[in-house]
């Protein structure tokens, strides 16, 4: 008996709700986009078995060839692998979620590719406009936006640094983010304005920004963009602790 197109869009409505990452807020444009864009992937690789750390690896690859592609001057080419490179982010955790396969591995892998990327993508804008001290000003501050976003969400959860874990990968994560986990948790009592607002800068749009400013022909607009969010930031997580504890 085929299923009606009611059912088929509550069937498909339901498996989205389920793989969704448990936040106390979400990215508004990476649910708008990214996130159904990701689902089709997901629902084409889960009865293939395909394993997340596959589409991790893609998803690098992607934003690799990006970064290779701006380097060269090739533009339209590098902001449209950069938006693939978005989309199969995405799908690696919807996949692990819908499949029951989310793991340690997994999770520290994405963290550390993406960091890879991100580098990438950095280095080739500064080989591109030959700024790069510009570039390099430009990855360390979306690393930081993309760390205190990370870890206010995590801190406004209850959750802690965990070094307990073992293996390559962890050890890799620790000397890369745990200096950084560890310094929000020294000075940030993250909020409920910060938490929203913050998720509001997650990696979703900070490549969609980025690709579109290449596009545009103008990738250095892109460090200009990032770098203008440091005081909006500072403004969320440092404002006096009283405060901070007053509105948590």
């Amino acid at each position: 008996m085929r299923e009606s197109p009611s059912t088929i869009r509550s069937r498909l409505s339901s498996a989205l709700g389920r793989s969704r990452k448990p936040r106390l807020a979400q990215e508004q444009l990476c649910e708008w986009v990214f996130r159904p864009l990701a689902h089709v992937v997901v629902l084409v690789l889960l009865p293939l078995r395909v394993p997340p750390p596959a589409v991790v690896l893609a998803s690098t690859g992607a934003g690799v060839a990006g970064a290779v592609e701006l380097a060269r001057g090739h533009l339209v080419a590098a902001a449209l692998l950069v938006q693939l490179k978005t989309v199969l982010d995405n799908a690696d955790g919807q996949l692990a979620r819908l499949s029951g396969k989310v793991t340690a591995f997994g999770r520290y892998l994405d963290s550390e590719c993406d960091l890879l990327v991100n580098a990438a993508l950095f280095a080739a804008l500064g080989w591109y406009t030959s700024q790069p001290l510009a570039a390099l000003a430009g990855f360390v501050a979306l690393t930081a936006v993309l760390s205190v976003n990370f870890n206010v969400e995590r801190l406004a959860r209850g959750g802690k640094t965990d070094t307990s874990e073992s293996g390559v990968l962890s050890s890799v994560y620790q000397a890369l983010y745990g200096w950084q986990d560890r310094l929000v948790e020294r000075f940030v009592v993250p909020d409920r304005t910060a938490v929203v607002a913050l998720a509001q800068l997650g990696m979703s749009g900070q490549l969609l920004a980025l690709g579109i400013f290449v596009g545009l022909g103008d990738p250095l607009y892109a460090v200009w963009f990032v770098l203008a969010q440091l005081p909006v930031v500072a403004a969320l997580v440092l404002r006096p602790r009283a405060l901070q504890e007053e509105t948590a």
